[in-house]
């Protein structure tokens, strides 16, 4: 990879990134003014006695397309596109000569010239990849629709010629067919009737759909990121294993995630990305003496591929070092956490924990617990619970930051199941164990819509004890989105409006009631944090999260009844 000049590096890069973007959207307007306004009559009269009309005419319309596609690029210029920096090269070079085939415009040529040296300079800034079987489909819709617009347009100005002032020959046709392809130019076109209007319109429909598509596809970010090999995934397993300091890195594993690795192959990213945006879940895993790099590195290959990197559900331990690295932070919630050590049934404050447990005992109710390798017949036995609790909640699993109702990956997780007296399930849990060696996590929780009162109190309480009994110090009741926002005048601008967004959403979402449920075993809140580039990218990263959470399913946050 070409070496990034000195002058270029760091913020003088961002800024000189916006002025070349700036640059070429004014050439892009002096292309257009080119194109609309005749030369000087004396430059004009040189070029009559070398070029026919044809060329000079062609030389003109080029400049209203190249007008056009200039507009467009410099804003992907922005985003270091290298394929928008190829197309304005390729672009500028072809305008050079197309302004000297216009009218011998020279101080439009030295401007489009300038540029063209200014942007080889700056070559090793634009390193964002596109979309690779997307470009190859931009490509070959244009080169296809030319082809079928000139067989098309030829053949009707060929025998449509009636309803034009021109009696078209096969020449004239083909060439007036490109004009109206490739600009908004009609070449002196006059049509006598409305149907050679609604022909004519026709080709400049096909044109502009057709140009726009294949920009858009050949500028398009990489969809889909290389999916991890078997010997990738044990790599990370033995990371995850080594170096987790949180239960969400058991997610990590699942294969909705893509790896990568950092320079020195001991720290691991487990990220998802949808558009723009490449979610990372939680902090970098792997030596703290690594995490510097990695995040680096991270950034770095995101930047490649014209994605815009995150963190989500990061700990508090390490943000002085994603601000320092350039990154925004935003506190997104809460995460409860029992201190096991301390928790107790005893005594009045607990009272309200013991009844239920004291009432489904005498009913005949029954805690179990299955550790792993869990059996397909229990498996079969939960789905139809699950399958109840998504048509009760109106939508699909959702992922990324969960797990999902998968028999691969509960096979290998504890699960927690109340049985009724008549030996059914009427609800269940699964745990994340041990993947923080103190701490115990849940994960799916789902029940019967018919339950006993108190039903997941028990649950719940029969987790704590359990647990307690085998030795573990703490118990994570998972995420509380949005909890414990703009608490003061101190929070960030951004934190205070979500603190505000929640309170509206609550209705929809219950939030607060969720809150309010875990809040009851008395644990410890602990901050959660969502890392960004910038306030430019969040919408990207906001949806790219919501599009990986949902798994695609957007629908699914909108469903409000």
């Amino acid at each position: 990879m070409t070496a990034v000049p000195a002058a270029l590096r760091g913020r003088r890069g961002r800024l000189a990134l916006r002025l070349v973007s700036l640059l070429t959207a004014m050439v892009g307007l002096i292309d257009l003014l080119a194109a609309v306004t005749p030369g000087l009559p004396e430059r004009v009269a040189l070029l009559e006695e070398v070029f026919p009309l044809e060329v000079r005419v062609g030389a003109r319309l080029f400049g209203a397309l190249a007008s056009f596609l200039l507009f467009t690029l410099a804003f992907h210029l922005l985003r270091r596109k290298r394929q928008a920096w190829l197309l304005t090269c390729l672009l500028l070079a072809a305008s050079i000569v197309s302004h000297l085939l216009t009218g011998l415009n020279v101080e439009e040529s030295l401007a489009s010239g300038g540029l063209l040296l200014l942007l080889l300079w700056m070559r090793p800034l634009f390193t964002a990849a596109s979309d690779r079987p997307s470009l190859v489909q931009g490509v070959r819709v244009l080169v296809l629709a030319v082809l079928f617009t000139l067989a098309y347009g030829a053949v009707g100005f060929y025998l449509l010629d009636r309803h034009y002032s021109v009696n078209f020959d096969w020449h004239q046709a083909i060439g007036q067919t490109l004009a109206m392809f490739f600009s908004e130019n009609d070449a002196g076109l006059v049509p006598l009737t409305p149907h050679g209007r609604r022909f004519a319109w026709s080709i400049h429909l096909i044109g502009v759909v057709t140009i726009g598509y294949a920009l858009v596809m050949v500028l398009r970010p990489v969809l889909q990121p290389a999916g991890a090999s078997e010997a990738e995934r044990s790599e990370a397993g033995a990371i995850v294993k080594a170096h987790a300091h949180a239960s969400l890195a058991a997610f990590s594993l699942l294969p909705d995630k893509t790896f990568f690795f950092s320079p020195s192959r001991s720290s691991l990213v487990a990220f998802g990305a949808r558009g723009r945006g490449a979610i990372a879940l939680g902090d970098p895993i792997g030596p703290t003496g690594d995490l510097r790099q990695t995040i680096a590195a991270f950034r770095d290959h995101c930047f490649r591929n014209d994605w815009q990197p995150a963190f989500y559900q990061t700990l508090p331990d390490h943000l002085a070092l994603y601000r320092d690295l350039g990154f925004r932070t935003l506190k997104i919630g809460e995460e409860g956490i029992v201190d096991l050590s301390a928790f107790t049934l005893k005594g009045k404050a607990a009272g309200h924990l013991r009844t239920p447990i004291n009432k489904l005992r005498k009913l005949g109710h029954q805690v179990e617990f299955h550790g792993p390798p869990v059996s397909d017949q229990l498996i079969e036995e939960l789905r139809p619970i699950s399958s109840e609790w998504l048509q009760r909640m109106k939508g699909a699993e959702k992922k990324f930051s969960l797990g999902w109702f998968d028999p691969d990956y509960l096979r290998g997780t504890e699960i927690a199941l109340i049985r009724t007296p008549e030996g059914g399930i009427s609800a269940f849990a699964n745990l994340l164990v041990g993947v923080r060696p103190d701490e115990v996590a849940i994960d799916l929780m789902r029940s019967r819509s018919q339950l006993e009162p108190g039903t997941m109190d028990v649950l719940f309480t029969s987790l704590l004890q359990h647990y307690q009994e085998a030795g573990f110090s703490r118990f994570n009741l998972g995420l509380s989105a949005l909890s414990g926002l703009g608490g003061s005048q101190e929070s960030p601008r951004l934190e205070r409006a979500m603190a505000g967004l929640a309170d509206h959403l609550d209705r929809f979402y219950g939030f607060r009631g969720l809150h309010t449920y875990k809040a009851k075993f008395q644990p410890t809140w602990e901050p959660r944090y969502l890392i960004y580039p910038s306030l430019a990218a969040l919408p990207d990263v906001v949806l790219a999260l919501v599009r990986l959470d949902s798994g695609d399913r957007l629908l699914d946050y909108v469903r409000l009844s």
